[in-house]
């Protein structure tokens, strides 16, 4: 085990070194961020942006400026902003509990529809509910989540005036961008959920349980349910890490004040050390997340071993 987990460190090192480094290269062709800080009424001239880049640092070689921000990142110091001189580290306080709560109501929401959704239609394959799920389920994945976000703020936002149509104010306002990501996530895990448990309920060891006599509810919870459980925890860790950094879009669509939101500011602003510590903190969510999947792996199957 304690091999296992210093080997997933130093993989989770390089790929946090080596997303910074891409991060940092690309960033350096998205324009000068000392025309982006001018604020004068006029066209900056040299000596003015010249002076802006040696405020910034930016005028000290490529190198030299990312080895200060792995060092930074050692002790949470992410740099400042190029806007108004505020600590990185402070704007990403501020917008990370909004994105971390959003996510994880999403994937409450998702479980909650799709496990009971899925071992039902796997239990009833081929029935006419089988065939309404798996119907519905595709048609979850037909749909853009930026165009399921504005349908339900019109309906629900708009129309009956049911819930706050965008903001971050109260538990009501988490209601509608965690039921679009949600939903959408349902899709696919209900198919996912579904097709493992078909397999599983085939095997050889699901037949001699049901010669021995045992329940269909003993069948299902206790020995189908169970094996099918790390590919869905796979995508569900998967899932949950990508939903950190990946509902960019649903919290434009809702006004909702959290990481999306600040990189999106961030590059329009060519706000450097702002995005390159968002792109950071992302990138350690993902990676943890994933590690804990994989530690997970020995509950639910004992012949897994962490070497």
């Amino acid at each position: 085990m304690a091999r296992y987990l210093v080997s997933q460190l130093l993989q989770a090192l390089l790929v946090i070194v080596f997303v910074t480094l891409v991060v940092a290269i690309m960033l350096r062709f998205s324009g000068d961020p000392a025309v982006a800080q001018f604020q004068g009424a006029s066209a900056p001239t040299t000596e003015q942006l010249r002076d802006i880049r040696k405020a910034l640092g930016l005028d000290q070689p490529f190198l030299v400026q990312y080895g200060h921000f792995l060092g930074g990142i050692v002790t949470g110091n992410f740099g400042t902003s190029f806007r108004g001189s505020t600590p990185v580290r402070s704007l990403i306080a501020q917008a990370m509990p909004p994105t971390l709560l959003l996510a994880f109501c999403s994937l409450v929401i998702s479980l909650a529809i799709s496990l009971p959704l899925g071992m039902y239609a796997a239990v009833h394959q081929g029935r006419p509910a089988d065939h309404l799920i798996r119907f519905v389920s595709l048609l979850g994945l037909s749909f853009p989540n930026f165009w399921l976000g504005i349908m339900l703020v019109l309906v629900f936002g708009v129309l009956l005036r049911w819930l706050p149509p965008s903001g971050y104010e109260n538990a009501a306002s988490l209601v509608l961008p965690s039921l679009t990501i949600g939903l959408i996530l349902t899709s696919t895990t209900l198919r996912l959920l579904r097709a493992s448990l078909l397999e599983v309920l085939q095997s050889q060891y699901v037949t001699v349980a049901r010669s021995k006599g045992l329940s269909e509810r003993t069948v299902l919870y206790k020995h189908a349910l169970r094996n099918t459980a790390i590919p869905v925890i796979t995508f569900i860790g998967l899932q949950f890490g990508g939903l950190i950094g990946g509902v960019v879009v649903v919290e434009q669509v809702f006004a909702w004040p959290g990481l999306g939101s600040l990189a999106l500011q961030a590059i329009a602003n060519r706000d450097y050390p702002v995005l390159q510590g968002t792109v950071t903190v992302l990138a350690l969510f993902v990676v943890l997340v994933n590690l804990l999947v994989d530690l997970s792996y020995g509950l639910f199957d004992p012949r897994v071993r962490m070497e």
